[in-house]
C-alpha cells in the first residue's frame, strides 16, 4: 500500500521537527509548505490524501470544494479551535478532525505568565536593567492574592487556569454556557462577571454567538482598572473598543496572545517592515499592553502531543470507521444529533 500523503500548510521549523520526530518510521509522506492554505494556494494540495492546517489557514467553501474535487477527504487541524473552517459546508464532503487537548497546561501557564509580567512590570524592569538602570519608579504593581478573577470558559484550559489562580489565593468566578458539574466553581452570569472581576481571562472557543463579547457595552459594565487576558481567539474582543477602553483608563491592562486580524501578521518577522495595521500598532505602543504572537501553545510537550495526536487522527480515519476527534457542525447544535464519536459523521 502506498504511503498516505499529507499536505502540511503554514509549516514552521518547530512543526517540521515535531512531526518528523512523530513520523520517524516514515509511515506518512509529509509535504511541508510554508504558505497558509487559502483559495490561492489550495492547488499545492494536489496529489495529497490529507491537508494538515493551523489556526490561520482559511478553509472556506471554495477551498473545501477544491479539496473535494482533488479527492481529499480529510482536513486535519493541528489545533483545538476550528472557527477558520466552514464545518457546516464541509459536512458530507470532507471530514474534519482536530487536536482537542495538546497541553492545556501550556496555555493556562502562559496566561498567568502574561498576567504576572504585566502587573509586576517585569517586561519594563528587564529592559531597564539591560541598560543598568536599577530605579524602581514606575514599577509598582499589585497583589494577586484576594483579587477576583473572572474566567470565561471552563474547559480543560480554563479549569487549569482556575487552579493556578487559586494557588495565588485569588477568588474565582466563572461563566460557561455549559457549566462543569460538581466542579466547585462559582458560576455567574456574564453581567455579574463583568461587574465583579478585577481580572478577566478568556478561555472559550470563538463562535458566532460570542464574537466581540468584549465590546463597548460589556466594557462599560467592568470595574475601572480591570485587566483583560486573551489566550483563546482574537475576535472574542472588539479590538477598537479595547483601545478606547484603555485610552479612557477603564481598562488597566491588556495581555493578548491573540489578535482578531493576526492571520497575515503573526508567525512572521516584520521587524524591518512597516506593518499596515494601525490598531495593532496603537496597542503595541501602549505601556500597559503586552502582545505575544499566538505562542501560548508553544512548549516541547505541546508540540509533541500535537504531532502524535494529529498523525493518530489520520491513521484512525483511514484504518477504521472510528474517528474520535472528528468535528461535526451538528454536535451540540441539533438536539437529535446522536453522534457518540464511535463512527465517522458521514
Amino acid at each position: 500500500m502506498d504511503k498516505l500523503k499529507i499536505a502540511f500548510f503554514d509549516a514552521k521549523e518547530y512543526d517540521r521537527q515535531s512531526f518528523e520526530s512523530s513520523n520517524k518510521d516514515g509511515e506518512f509522506e509529509i509535504m511541508f509548505f510554508e504558505t497558509r492554505l487559502t483559495p490561492n494556494t489550495v492547488k499545492l494540495a494536489e496529489g495529497a490524501d490529507v491537508v494538515c492546517v493551523f489556526v490561520n489557514d482559511d478553509i472556506n467553501s471554495f477551498v473545501i470544494d477544491k479539496l473535494y474535487e482533488m479527492g481529499i477527504r480529510l482536513i486535519a487541524l493541528r489545533c483545538a479551535g476550528y472557527n477558520n473552517v466552514d464545518v457546516q459546508y464541509a459536512y458530507g464532503k470532507v471530514h474534519v478532525v482536530r487536536v482537542p487537548a495538546y497541553s492545556p497546561y501550556a496555555v493556562a501557564e502562559h496566561a498567568m505568565a502574561l498576567l504576572l509580567t504585566s502587573i509586576r512590570r517585569i517586561h519594563k524592569a528587564y529592559i531597564r536593567t539591560k541598560d543598568f538602570n536599577f530605579r524602581l519608579e514606575g514599577l509598582t504593581g499589585f497583589d494577586l492574592h484576594g483579587k477576583t478573577v473572572g474566567v470565561i470558559g471552563t474547559g480543560k484550559i480554563g479549569r487549569i487556569f482556575i487552579d493556578i489562580c487559586r494557588g495565588f489565593g485569588m477568588n474565582v468566578i466563572a461563566y460557561d454556557k455549559f457549566p462543569a458539574k460538581d466542579s466547585g466553581i462559582e458560576y455567574v452570569s456574564l453581567e455579574e462577571l463583568w461587574s465583579r472581576a478585577d481580572i478577566i481571562s478568556l478561555h472559550c472557543p470563538l463562535t458566532d454567538e460570542n464574537r466581540h463579547m468584549i465590546n463597548p457595552e460589556s466594557i462599560a459594565q467592568m470595574k475601572k482598572g480591570v485587566v483583560i487576558i486573551n489566550t483563546s481567539r482574537g475576535a472574542l474582543i472588539d479590538t477598537e473598543a479595547l483601545v478606547e477602553g484603555i485610552k479612557d483608563r477603564k481598562i488597566g491592562a491588556a495581555c493578548l496572545d491573540v489578535y482578531e486580524e493576526e492571520s497575515n501578521i503573526f508567525f512572521h518577522d516584520y521587524s524591518n517592515h512597516i506593518v499596515n495595521d494601525d490598531v495593532l500598532a496603537r496597542l503595541i505602543s501602549m505601556p500597559n499592553v503586552i502582545v505575544t504572537s499566538h505562542q501560548a501553545f508553544l512548549t516541547a510537550e505541546a508540540l509533541s502531543n500535537i504531532a502524535d495526536t494529529t498523525l493518530n487522527n489520520v491513521r484512525e480515519f483511514f484504518s477504521s470507521d472510528k474517528c474520535i476527534n472528528e468535528v461535526c457542525y451538528k454536535c451540540g447544535q441539533i438536539t437529535d444529533c446522536k453522534q457518540l464519536h464511535d463512527h465517522k459523521c458521514f
